[in-house]
């Protein structure tokens, strides 16, 4: 639960959006570092104000979203 208290969300900051720590990284923007590819090694090279537990807290946050009873499908019209 502590991992969590890393993930921000302020109207502030980048509109709204989940970040770290108040800061101008989205969570939305790391996961798609990871899906990329990207180590945690490597983001953190490129984002030196990001820690190791920065990136745990944001795949914890995610797998947290996911966790629902039902996920329906949006179909734009």
């Amino acid at each position: 639960m502590i991992l969590l208290q890393r993930i921000t969300i302020n109207p502030a900051i980048c509109f709204g959006k989940p970040t770290v720590r108040n800061l101008r990284y989205p969570v939305e923007m790391l996961l798609d570092l990871l899906s990329a590819g990207m180590t945690t090694d490597e983001i953190i090279a490129d984002y030196p104000d990001l820690e190791v537990a920065d990136i745990h807290a944001c795949l914890l946050f995610a797998s947290r979203l996911v966790k629902v009873k039902n996920i329906y499908q949006v179909i734009a019209a």
